[in-house]
């Protein structure tokens, strides 16, 4: 029963917060519109993201990938590399690291340079790629020299032998790219020097995007996979490298929400104590610190709801234009932004609806506005974004029928795939899970003979998602009962990127949630916003949910990071519910 003590104790100063509320009743409508000048961001508004966002940023980027990975390649089916060792040894172990492709690796070994052996093989498949390996050697006795044979397009990065008692055995070959880079070899093996969970699919085909190979991963649009190969531009082929990207927009996202959270609410204290709240989440901690296209999804979605926001506040055409910009961006990334979509179209008629009294010439002149920003400019931003695909085929420009067919026969099969696939996860969960945090998705694993392990994987903070569920039924009732338009906003957000996984059969992840967290943040906010006008001593109730949120952040650290523990603590720790694998 001691393992429990913690999360009951969260859920229960959860309650006491929410006790503080105001009669929801008699609290006054948040205005939607007005309080410009409150809502303006000045200097001291930018002390306190700037503060926030460069711990976060600190933390962020600490303990992210080794920015040492072999980044030479070469197919053995091409060249046999042939080895020569410095003087005859007799190998135990041989290590190497997996470039992309399929295909079989042999390491064969030789004594008298004519007759060979097979010492170990190798099977790569795609799940395989962009990791350290090791395979135990034959022992035949001492050998000479030997050579490195492959099958089909497998790609190898770098090879190391080892004798009996771990030392490294020198040795040459006369394909160079199998030992240039020996300094990236090391004797532990892990998500730091290697790929881990879907990385294999991005991190792979932001790679084949930057060197005109033909993409593997098509399950999704590329434009997610382009913000990645600008991490490997930079940093190289490495983990942190390929981590970049989303790691940056991660915390690019901290400033946004500042914004999105003074602009609806005037708020600087809900502003900063609801990044806080974001910036300690785990999902948003974890989920953008892998190399995969959620991140880029979510930022958009960030964005273009904090554009409708400022449209809604003073019918700003440039927000409603960055709207649409952001949308395109999103789709563009991934589908899921289809649905945020959806519910910016739902604000937008309400909006018009609201203020029919403009006249039906004013209604036709924004319809034709927003079929430029939300039409034809997201419809150019995901033809572009399949540029590489036209380069790994060969096709010279962009507006011919070569490239319209590659764009469109992607399309069907994203279509195809996502709405037939049939597969199973043990981490798997259904929308319902999600709402509190039932089933997360344990990205990495690895137990040590010492009784320690590291793992780490993607589930929302408790203070967020259960705090958040309260937050959104208070937003619910005041929507319903005081027709408070800011209310009616997030819900609005929140269900248009919840809604559509209720209809989804196909197999899920906690990460799809990600996209939500979003409006529950703002749905604190919310509920920040009302506290301040009506609960004595609000500061205290604000930084202490704050509070509380960081606190249960610092707790499940080494369950976002990796970081070695003691697993029977850890377990006793942080396994709050038997459904969490931690």
């Amino acid at each position: 029963m001691s393992r429990y003590i913690l999360p009951v104790t969260t859920a229960i100063l959860l309650l006491l917060f929410f006790v503080g509320l105001p009669d929801l009743k008699e609290a006054p409508v948040l205005p939607f519109e007005g309080m410009r000048r409150r809502k303006r961001i000045d200097r001291l508004d930018v002390i306190f993201m700037a503060v926030i966002t460069l711990v976060f940023g600190i933390v962020d980027f600490t303990h992210l990938g080794s920015r040492s990975a072999p980044e030479t390649f070469v197919r053995p089916v091409d060249e046999s590399a042939v080895i020569t060792f410095e003087e005859p040894c007799i190998p135990a172990e041989i290590d190497f690291y997996t470039g992309v492709g399929y295909g079989e690796f042999a390491f064969e070994l030789t004594a008298d340079g004519e007759n060979y052996f097979t010492a170990a093989s190798f099977l790569l498949d795609a799940g395989d790629v962009l990791r350290w390996q090791k395979l135990s050697a034959a022992n035949t006795g001492e050998v000479t020299g030997g050579r490195i044979a492959g099958t089909g397009t497998a790609y190898l990065g770098e090879a190391a032998f080892f004798d009996g008692n771990g030392n490294r055995i020198a040795f040459r070959s006369s394909v160079p790219e199998i030992c240039d880079e020996q300094d990236t070899v090391c004797r532990e093996y892990s998500f730091l020097n290697s790929s881990y969970f879907d990385e294999i699919y991005h991190a792979r085909t932001a790679w084949e995007h930057l060197n005109n190979v033909a993409p593997y991963e098509i399950s999704h649009p590329p434009l997610g996979k382009i913000i990645i190969g600008i991490g490997i531009s930079l940093f190289g082929m490495n983990p942190f490298g390929w981590r970049f990207s989303g790691t940056l927009f991660g915390v690019l996202m901290l400033p946004a929400m500042y914004v999105f959270l003074k602009k609806l609410f005037g708020s600087r204290q809900a502003a900063a104590c609801g990044t806080v709240v974001f910036a300690t989440d785990f999902m948003h901690f974890v989920q953008t610190r892998i190399a995969t296209i959620d991140t880029y999804a979510v930022f958009f979605i960030l964005l273009m709801y904090l554009g409708m926001a400022v449209f809604l506040m003073t019918d700003s055409l440039k927000a409603l234009a960055l709207t649409g910009i952001s949308f395109g961006l999103g789709c563009a990334c991934k589908w899921t932004c289809v649905y945020a979509g959806a519910g910016l179209a739902v604000l937008w008629a309400g909006y018009w609806i609201g203020h029919r009294k403009r006249g039906f010439p004013a209604f036709v002149k924004n319809c034709l506005f927003c079929v430029g920003f939300f039409v034809v400019m997201p419809c150019l931003i995901y033809y572009l974004a399949y540029i590489p695909y036209g380069r790994a085929a060969g096709i010279k420009g962009v507006f011919n029928r070569e490239y319209l067919d590659i764009v469109l026969s992607n399309q069907t099969y994203m279509f195809t795939y996502h709405a037939g696939l049939v597969a199973e996860h043990p981490y798997s969960s259904r929308w319902y899970q999600w709402l509190l945090d039932i089933r997360p998705i344990l990205y990495y694993l690895q137990y040590f003979d010492d009784g320690s392990r590291s793992s780490f994987g993607a589930f929302l903070n408790p203070v967020l998602c259960w705090g958040g569920l309260l937050a959104l039924a208070v937003c619910l009732y005041r929507a319903i009962f005081r027709l408070d338009r800011t209310a009616m906003f997030i819900l609005i957000g929140y269900l248009a990127q919840l809604l559509p996984w209720v209809l989804v059969t196909r197999l899920t992840f906690a990460y799809h949630y990600f996209p939500c967290c979003v409006f529950l943040v703002l749905a604190i906010g919310y509920v920040f916003r009302l506290m301040e006008d009506g609960t004595p001593h609000c500061r205290v109730y604000l930084w202490g949910f704050a509070g509380l949120s960081a606190a249960v952040f610092v707790l499940f650290f080494p369950a976002l990071t990796g970081l070695r523990v003691d697993n029977a603590a850890a377990t006793q720790l942080m396994g709050w519910l038997p459904t969490w694998p931690f």
